[in-house]
């Protein structure tokens, strides 16, 4: 059996970027489960999964713009720090930090990367936007995807749904 739309595979990858730091990788846990032809990894890894089949190792290179994007600067915000509370020292805002915001297409995900004074400056990009990404993947196991994981567009391990 092949990789084609509505197949399931368990898939083993190292993530890398382009300069070859290790960004993620399934070593030492389990292998992903991926529903194939619903957009549920990035376009250029999907693209590069079909055809495989079990057993099949391969290095791939994705593109940004194939991947999570460019980096846009106009999704980069500066904001009064006030705009912010925090109860506990836990929930003090520091650089690094993700914070959820609320946005005009509901609420996203939001990186701190500066804290100067009262302002804060968040970055709405997605983390690896802007990166040329490198997998070296093994694919593990194919089968055919259930009418329940068609449905709710996404693999189920053992084929039915744990949500």
């Amino acid at each position: 059996m092949k990789i084609t739309k509505h197949t399931v595979s368990e898939l083993e990858y190292t993530l890398t970027n382009s300069n070859g730091m290790l960004l993620d990788t399934t070593k030492d846990r389990e292998p992903i489960l991926y529903l194939h032809g619903v957009g549920a990894l990035i376009k250029g890894l999907e693209e590069a999964l079909e055809g495989k089949g079990v057993g099949d190792k391969f290095q791939t290179n994705v593109k940004a713009k194939e991947a999570y994007g460019e980096f846009h600067d106009e999704m980069v915000y500066i904001v009064p720090k006030a705009n912010f509370q925090g109860e506990s020292e836990e929930d003090q805002l520091r650089e690094g930090m993700q914070v959820q915001v609320d946005t005009n297409n509901g609420v996203t995900v939001a990186l701190v990367t500066k804290i100067e004074g009262e302002d804060v400056t968040l970055d709405l990009n997605h983390p690896l936007a802007g990166m040329d990404l490198c997998f070296a993947v093994e694919v593990k196991s194919i089968r055919q995807a259930t009418n329940e994981e068609i449905e709710h567009k996404h693999a189920h391990k053992g084929g039915s749904c744990t949500h």
